[in-house]
């Protein structure tokens, strides 16, 4: 623990508040040209990962999006395949992925951890520093925290939009942007649908990856009880979706490279167990 303080002490953030206000701030805007076909995919935590089995199947099957719109992991995800980085790429990442190196200590904020190293990664990923340069059009949904309205960031930083979508209220320090501070969108919109629709998205993909409740075993009565309100806050935007991927990969999450390869082939499987509806979605 002595040992890793100088490397927990360089990863600090001083000032985890600072405010993104600057021309490249993250805005919510319309799009150049409203989405024939979009993907929403939805926040999960370590759920997420079922995003890169969707991808790797609906790039085997030669299938892109005009839009991806995601929340939290979905937003992670999507940033990146938006960015032109390759399925195979985004997967080998997700298994080698040290959580903790995402993360950075964060003083003088109420949360002790902030996600400026993941807006570092995604920049240095995509190599793109703008939403608007992607190569597939991204939108990053994040709530601000002020009303608790949902915002869909198209323009400006990629990383920082990233970073505010993916910020877990109460665990991860809010971001900052033009003085209002945004956090993820699990608590208001976890599968923001009606995001993709209000930009104009004609057809949509959308990838819920929260819990099966149902399949709640023994114990988790009290984990349960946080799955029912999500599937509340999912089930109207579930219900505008043209196609709607629920992977069941077992009820708990975690975070082992086992754990995650069941998620991505989770995803993957379920993906291609409807590649004829995918396709007639894309090509309609």
């Amino acid at each position: 623990m002595l040992l890793a303080l100088p490397l927990l002490a360089t990863a600090c953030a001083l000032d985890p508040d600072a405010d993104h206000d600057g021309p490249d701030a993250p805005a919510a805007a319309p799009l150049a040209a409203p989405p024939r076909v979009a993907w929403v995919l939805g926040s999960g935590g370590p759920r997420g990962f079922v995003h890169v089995g969707v991808i790797k199947a609906l790039e085997e099957l030669a299938l892109r999006p005009d839009a991806i719109v995601g929340a939290s992991a979905g937003a992670v995800v999507g940033a990146l395949y938006a960015g032109g980085v390759r399925a195979a790429e985004i997967e080998a990442l997700a298994l080698s992925l040290q959580p903790w190196s995402l993360l950075r200590l964060s003083f003088g904020a109420g949360e002790r951890l902030n996600g400026r190293a993941l807006a570092g990664m995604i920049r240095d990923r995509v190599r793109v520093r703008l939403l608007e340069r992607l190569r597939t059009p991204m939108v990053c949904v994040a709530q601000r925290l002020a009303d608790g309205a949902v915002a869909g960031f198209t323009r400006g930083d990629v990383g920082i939009a990233v970073q505010a979508s993916a910020a877990i209220e109460g665990r991860f320090t809010p971001v900052r942007i033009r003085g209002q501070r945004y956090a993820d969108a699990d608590l208001r919109m976890p599968l923001p649908v009606r995001v993709a629709r209000a930009l104009g998205a004609s057809r949509v993909l959308a990838v819920d990856a929260s819990a099966h409740e149902d399949r709640a075993p023994p114990g988790a009565e009290e984990y349960r009880a946080m799955d029912l309100r999500k599937r509340e806050l999912t089930r109207p935007d579930a219900a505008l979706a043209d196609l709607l991927l629920h992977p069941d990969f077992g009820y708990w999450a975690g975070m082992s490279r086992a754990y995650r390869q069941r998620v991505i082939e989770a995803g993957y499987r379920a993906t291609m167990a409807v590649a004829d509806r995918a396709r007639r979605l894309h090509m309609a």
